[in-house]
């Protein structure tokens, strides 16, 4: 199969090892861009309905039978058995070599697979930055989304090729990066959750019926103000230095959800540094802050 620098790539052979919600998502959106996808691997009943559901041409195999079949392979399985799959797969042989092989864990570069690169494997990171439920627009939530792409520098030109093909925006981040990206990304969507629903729990002790309700026109505008302007789209008490204000907050939180402290007296912290550097908090103001906010664990 030929992978030069400067060409698109031709109609790829997809196969797929661990067709769960991401897997099948890209898979689709291969397959939309003219791809077939012609074998799979799963394990779990639901994974095996999943994929004849999405694709009742390609046929049902073993891992190493999905490589057999494919000029692309995508391993979309946990991040924990990643590197137990590839490793597996080159011990017993399988037929890495001349192959596209592809895994979309964002905390994993191309390192993981160099197993398969040692087989002969071409390796792919392509990390969509964006999550999927299992339902049927989940194709969709492509368009427009960036991926994490690691890739040597003679397949660059090819992973940038697939993810545009895909929908996707590429975003090249070195291997020794992989792991600073990730954290960012979770630092971000996962602790998002948190605060959400740690914030409805908390309103609900003040006497708030639908917190929710409350919480999405404020988070709505705090988040595009945060992805347009930055430090400089701060607002609250802690970015205006009222340290009697972050003190009544520190004893009604210890008072109705102590575990929650921690977190908040955190975050308060770093926000406090934030404005500081961004110049919105004088020095005085912030020394008054940090003595609020004081370590009280």
């Amino acid at each position: 199969m030929e992978t030069g620098t400067n060409e698109h790539p031709a109609r790829l052979r997809v196969g797929v090892i661990g067709p769960g919600r991401a897997g099948v998502a890209l898979a689709r959106a291969l397959q939309r861009a003219g791809h077939q996808v012609t074998a799979t691997a799963a394990v779990s009943e639901r994974s095996r309905q999943r994929s004849r559901d999405n694709f009742p041409g390609a046929r049902l195999a073993e891992p190493a039978g999905v490589l057999a079949d494919a000029d692309l392979v995508l391993l979309t399985v946990p991040d924990d058995v990643l590197p137990g799959l590839v490793a597996g797969l080159a011990a017993t042989g399988a037929p890495y070599a001349g192959r596209l092989v592809a895994h979309a864990s964002g905390a994993h570069g191309t390192g993981v697979l160099e197993p398969a690169t040692r087989a002969g494997a071409l390796p792919l990171a392509l990390h969509p930055v964006m999550t999927f439920t299992g339902r049927e627009d989940d194709v969709d939530r492509i368009k427009g989304v960036c991926f994490g792409v690691t890739a040597p520098e003679p397949l660059r030109a090819a992973a940038e090729a697939l993810v545009i093909e895909m929908g996707g925006e590429p975003v090249f981040i070195a291997e020794q990066d992989r792991p600073l990206y990730h954290a960012a990304l979770a630092f971000a969507a996962n602790h998002l959750v948190t605060l959400v629903t740690e914030a409805a729990a908390l309103l609900r002790h003040a006497g708030a019926e639908n917190p929710n309700r409350m919480l999405g026109p404020l988070l709505g505008a705090a988040l595009d103000n945060a992805l347009r302007f930055g430090d400089a789209g701060l607002t609250g008490p802690v970015a205006r230095g009222d340290g009697s204000t972050v003190a009544a907050h520190v004893a009604a939180i210890a008072a109705a959800e102590p575990g929650a402290l921690p977190a908040y007296l955190a975050l308060a912290r770093l926000t406090a540094d934030r404005a500081l550097a961004a110049g919105m908090l004088s020095a005085s103001d912030a020394e008054r802050l940090l003595d609020v906010l004081g370590d009280r664990r």
